[in-house]
């Protein structure tokens, strides 16, 4: 039976050490699982992220703490039902196909962590902090790689959607073309936009950086969810403006442009590039969230005060 709630300051030291401890023992007991998972990010460009979403996630617990743990108790009962779903996820996701990186297995078995940590939050603090804390719980999704099989769609769509936009970047600025498929013919080079050339690695980068930009600045959920929309429409932008940038200097000023630095390290220019196209999105519908705040209330304060 679930304790009486208490206040954030009784007893919650006690509460973290034994959400500290209960974290330790799941990854030593699931030890090979989550040891490849760590290996699979160091190695896979699509997956590079997975092992920093904990690390984001249980920053923004500590940022937050005061609201999340206002009022805890411990729940017991949920907490171990909800750790037993998990276990049995993972027993489940054993026996569906072999254990490797890319496989529907692999992912389901790290969810199942998940699942389980989840458990152990909700046994320490109780509902009303797992509410509390739902944006950073939520965003441990991330941890979770994507089978190979939906990461190959979304990598399909992202060439599809660069391929497009480059094509209209060099018809727009009067440089013939000639487009099959994922092939660009321009005058002296043809380009391809291939897997590598997709952008997965700086569009999932930029997928975290809004997420986080629109928890911590925006509060109304359908503009939560436009701006992160927005932000993936921008990444694509961004990549084809990046592919006819390096193809248009190697014709006008050097070839070595498609082989060079710029090309192969110089992403996070134009992941700065995406950054100032969404920034003054970000800052117009902040500016709306206290305005239509003030009409509500009949008050009239700065568009940008903090919160």
């Amino acid at each position: 039976m679930a304790s009486m709630p208490t206040s954030a300051g009784a007893g919650i030291a006690r509460r973290h050490l034994a959400f500290i401890v209960f974290i330790a023992a799941s990854c030593l007991v699931f030890y090979k699982i989550t040891s490849e998972l760590i290996r699979y990010s160091l190695q896979d460009n699509s997956s590079s992220h997975v092992i920093l979403i904990p690390v984001l996630a249980f920053f923004l617990i500590w940022m937050e703490r005061s609201r999340i743990f206002s009022t805890v108790r411990w729940s017991p009962a949920p907490g171990i039902g909800l750790s037993l779903a998990g276990l049995f996820l993972f027993w489940l996701a054993t026996r569906i196909s072999p254990q490797q990186p890319g496989s529907w297995s692999f992912s389901l078995q790290i969810l199942s962590v998940l699942i389980l940590w989840l458990g152990g939050f909700l046994l320490c603090y109780g509902f009303d902090a797992l509410r509390a804390a739902a944006f950073p719980l939520i965003f441990l999704v991330l941890t979770v790689p994507l089978p190979d099989e939906i990461l190959d769609r979304i990598i399909y769509a992202l060439q599809a959607g660069s391929t497009a936009i480059t094509y209209f970047i060099f018809q727009a600025v009067g440089t013939p073309v000639v487009r099959q498929g994922f092939l660009l013919s321009v005058p002296g080079v043809t380009i391809e936009i291939a897997k590598e050339c997709s952008s997965i690695r700086s569009s999932i980068a930029l997928l975290i950086t809004c997420l986080l930009a629109a928890h911590l600045y925006l509060r109304t959920t359908w503009k939560i969810v436009l701006f992160v929309v927005l932000a993936m429409a921008v990444s694509v932008v961004k990549n084809g403006i990046r592919i006819a940038t390096l193809t248009l200097l190697s014709i006008h000023v050097d070839p070595g442009f498609l082989t060079g630095k710029l090309h192969q390290r110089g992403g996070f220019v134009f992941f700065l590039i995406a950054l100032a196209i969404l920034y003054p999105i970000l800052v117009l519908l902040q500016k709306s969230e206290h305005f239509g705040h003030n009409a509500e209330t009949g008050k009239v304060t700065p568009a940008l005060v903090s919160e």
